[in-house]
């Protein structure tokens, strides 16, 4: 792995260095698609690692807590949430179960939403207890079970969606070729054209985990995120005062980048990608 002052956030959903797995070695010159390409230059430039390791119920928790917001934000909200409710006797889910709705609320307030997602915490909370006994019969089947079934069960909870699950079997399955799509990564890639201008988040999962190698999805979705917040901004992407800045230069259509004019739209407003 190349040098690097800037090691991934602790205050991040995959846990930072400490998240479990371990790196991931590859060749940047034999990257056989686009995609790929890209993965290998972030993971040059950051950081190069897989995932797993996580407790499944507490991995779950943090991404939902994480909806809608940013890690600054949702961080702190779930360390209070692990403060109060979380112990080396205590089985999670029975304690966020049976806890005092206003006052979960209250505990997770930093993360903004916390009405709704204490519901949507304490309802998890008691269907895994319902469907599996304890978090830790939950985080057995996160690890072992099929991947597509794991992540049909985890769509299947009132308010996970696809990042969420996809996040779960990650973080904590160490699910080798799961590439999950926030913000971040929906408009980078579409941006690069390398997903269709006007793909939705699935459609732009699909893309990348067909034209990237299971091993290098791990390192890739947090790197782009990475690039995302540093580099290819959603209003002012480094390209726009500078081509150079930006390491994907070459590898880029700038859908939706206008660096004659300063002007910055979502890539599906893009005149080029009308017949996309």
């Amino acid at each position: 792995m190349a040098d690097s002052d800037d090691p991934e956030p602790s205050v991040n959903i995959s846990g930072g260095t400490s998240g479990g797995g371990v790196e991931a070695a590859f060749d940047p010159a034999t990257a056989d698609t686009r995609a790929e390409a890209v993965v290998d230059r972030l993971g040059e430039r950051y950081w190069q690692k897989t995932y797993g390791g996580q407790d499944a119920f507490t991995c779950l928790v943090r991404t939902i807590l994480s909806q809608n917001t940013s890690d600054v934000a949702s961080q702190p909200a779930h360390d209070a949430l692990i403060a109060k409710y979380d112990g080396d006797d205590v089985d999670l889910a029975a304690a966020l179960a049976a806890a005092d709705r206003d006052e979960l609320a209250e505990t997770i307030s930093s993360a903004g939403l916390y009405n709704q997602k204490s519901r949507v915490i304490q309802e998890t909370a008691e269907w895994v207890l319902e469907a599996y006994d304890s978090a830790t019969t939950f985080d057995a089947f996160v690890k072992a079970g099929d991947p597509e079934t794991v992540r049909e069960t985890l769509l299947g909870i009132t308010g996970v969606g696809p990042k969420t699950a996809d996040c779960v079997l990650l973080f904590a399955g160490g699910r080798s070729g799961v590439f999950p799509v926030d913000t971040h990564v929906h408009r980078i890639y579409r941006r690069l054209g390398i997903a269709p201008a006007d793909a939705d988040h699935e459609t732009v999962r699909e893309v990348l985990e067909r034209e990237i190698p299971a091993e290098k999805c791990g390192f890739g979705h947090t790197a782009s995120i990475q690039f995302g917040r540093e580099c290819c901004t959603a209003r002012k992407p480094a390209c726009l005062e500078d081509p150079e800045a930006c390491p994907m230069a070459d590898l880029c259509d700038q859908v939706g980048v206008y660096p004659e004019t300063g002007e910055v739209v979502d890539p599906a407003d893009a005149p080029e990608a009308e017949h996309s």
